[in-house]
């Protein structure tokens, strides 16, 4: 036992001369030898975070659209600033003094330890005046990085736009991995695909001195990881036909839609008003934002996605493939035009079939057509009989995409509204109504309201006979192709075989003699087109202007929907617009004789009879 405890003791005194050595160096490097205390000081570890160079957005045929470019940002770390002279430094960086000690409080309240952004988007310009006297402001440096540019002053809402992330953007799990003052797709396809646009960030250690001088790598360089930059898009708009569309509607307000039925893929995407995307990139893009939101015109509204609107007659389409598809109507179908049932708002013959039906667009013969597919006796009781058939034509109409999202690549999208029996109890209470409380739905009024984007998606679905893709802007992502999502083909609850009934009807529509939409008409190029008018009842002014079609009738490679808001009927406005944008496509120009139905699009008075 003796021997036990005295080696007990020797241990003891081992680890007591090895602390006696250790706190020894230590007092004579912290105390008495000031070189370490002089190299801690001259020199910092930097952790520098380089931010990947972003992906670039290119059209259908490779011209570029979004590009990136330089821009420097004052970064500041409040705990290294030191005796700040804030008088020379704002006449230095040109800002109030209200703004240095805002952006100083932010910076406090995000990290005393971490650099944060004190003033954005310095040009290089601005960079070369500051940059010299810099080093005379401790806890300040300039933070390089690559910002967007927009080569053309169309397709804003599309595009959407790139801007400094917020403080409520970084509360998101999903936005973790960012810092402030650091870029992120606020909307459009620049927010919905921002993960693939963004890449992955890379990080690197370097020494600098307290004047900010760098001094070299951190070991070597042997923990830093390098960035890897974004993935190029490239979509399926086509830029010179956007541009067109934008300058038909400048000054308008509405919306055109233009897909290619094969693909699903989205060739034109106007909204007007609009804005130039390049308004809301580089300094003073904040101040700029919130002069377009406070527009009284509203041009930060995405009306393809966002507006609802009853689609007026071009829905008659749907109401009849319906009904054909019950079995409650033949192609050869005959009703009269009695208006006590609902007004005709044109003069014509009594149709005797389906196609003169929709060449006449006779509301009388489609309130009929949709009372026989709603109202079938399935029951006893009138209001329950209405319900059940109600609640099946809502069911084949959803199918056109119709009353849901279709999924189309871009945040914001609009369900729009089918009506269901559900809707008319709760609106109404159950039992008390009818076909008679909702007859409006027959001719596209009402309670209904689709998008667009739907409206296109209906004339795509029908070009193909029952089928549609899902609408989308972009063809492929880097060297792959379209998304999987994209690939699947969509078809209606109705049998494709029933198509073929209505689509003479809508040739006769641009045509056809007497036809409601005449002024699409593209004959003299050996172009067929396959429409319908549409006048949306407003009861807040002017009656709003819609046409949809698809071209070539027999080998459809566009379906476009045009609507303009307060622009009367449908034939007056719509149809010549949607012409003009179709002759651009399929002939790449417009004929030089066609300029007066240009001129008539952008400066005429729809409101007044075209003679």
């Amino acid at each position: 036992m003796q021997y036990l405890e005295g080696r007990k003791y020797v241990v003891q005194g081992i680890f007591l001369v090895v602390a006696l050595i250790f706190l020894t160096r230590l007092f004579f490097m912290q105390v008495l030898d000031g070189t370490y205390k002089l190299a801690a000081d001259k020199n910092t570890l930097q952790r520098i975070v380089q931010t990947p160079y972003r992906g670039l957005i290119y059209d259908r045929k490779d011209q570029l659209l979004v590009q990136n470019t330089p821009v420097y940002d004052l970064m500041v770390v409040p705990r290294e600033v030191k005796d700040l002279d804030s008088a020379r430094f704002c006449e230095l960086l040109q800002i109030p003094i209200e703004e240095l000690r805002t952006g100083l409080l932010a910076a406090k309240k995000y990290s005393r330890n971490k650099a944060s952004p004190l003033v954005q988007n310095l040009t290089t310009p601005d960079l070369a005046i500051i940059s010299d006297q810099l080093a005379d402001f401790p806890g300040f440096r300039v933070q390089a990085r690559m910002a967007r540019a927009y080569r053309t002053p169309n397709l804003a809402h599309a595009l959407g736009y790139v801007g400094a992330i917020t403080p409520a953007f970084l509360e998101k799990p999903k936005y973790a991995k960012y810092r402030p003052g650091e870029n992120v797709g606020i909307s459009g396809l620049e927010a919905y695909y921002e993960e693939t646009l963004m890449g992955r960030r890379g990080v690197q250690y370097k020494m600098v001195n307290v004047r900010g001088i760098e001094k070299g790598k951190f070991r070597d360089g042997e923990f830093d990881t390098l960035s890897v930059a974004g993935q190029d898009l490239h979509l399926s708009i086509d830029a010179e036909l956007q541009a067109y569309g934008e300058k038909l509607l400048a000054g308008r307000r509405g919306s055109i839609v233009a897909i290619d039925p094969k693909t699903g893929e989205i060739l034109a995407f106007v909204s007007v008003p609009n804005y130039d995307p390049q308004l809301l990139t580089g300094k003073g893009s904040g101040n700029r934002y919130m002069a377009l939101l406070n527009n009284k015109e509203r041009p930060l509204f995405n009306r393809p996605l966002m507006a609802t609107y009853p689609p007026g007659s071009v829905f008659k389409l749907v109401n009849e493939l319906v009904a054909l598809q019950l079995g409650v109507v033949k192609p050869y179908t005959a009703f009269e035009c009695n208006q006590k049932l609902v007004r005709c708002t044109h003069r014509h013959e009594p149709p005797n079939n389906v196609s003169v039906a929709i060449k006449q667009s006779c509301n009388p013969y489609f309130y009929q057509v949709m009372r026989a597919a709603v109202v079938r006796g399935q029951s006893r009781n009138r209001f329950e009989d209405a319900r059940l058939g109600l609640g099946q034509w809502q069911k084949m109409v959803k199918s056109f995409g119709l009353g849901e999202k279709l999924g189309v690549d871009m945040a914001q999208e609009k369900r729009g509204l089918i009506p269901s029996p559900d809707y008319y109890d709760k609106r109404l209470g159950h039992h008390r109504w009818n076909y008679k409380t909702v007859y409006s739905l027959s001719i596209g009024q009402g309670e209904i309201g689709i998008t667009g984007l739907q409206m296109a998606n209906v004339l795509a679905t029908i070009a193909n006979r029952g089928w549609y893709y899902t609408p989308h802007f972009v063809r492929s992502i880097g060297n792959g192709g379209p998304l999987p999502q994209f690939r699947e083909r969509h078809y209606t609850a109705i049998d494709t075989t029933l198509f073929k009934y209505i689509i003479p009807g809508m040739m006769q529509v641009v045509d056809g003699n007497g036809g409601t939409g005449n002024l699409a008409s593209l004959s003299q190029f050996g172009i067929s087109v396959a429409g319908k008018t549409g006048t949306v009842q407003n009861p807040h002014g002017y009656d709003h202007a819609t046409f949809a079609a698809f071209a070539p009738a027999n080998d459809p490679k566009i379906a476009i929907a045009v609507f303009i808001e307060n622009s009367g009927f449908g034939g007056t406005s719509a149809a010549p617009a949607a012409g003009l944008l179709i002759e651009k496509y399929l002939r790449g120009k417009v004929a030089p004789h066609r300029k007066t139905w240009e001129d008539w699009v952008m400066y005429g008075n729809f409101t007044k009879k075209l003679h």
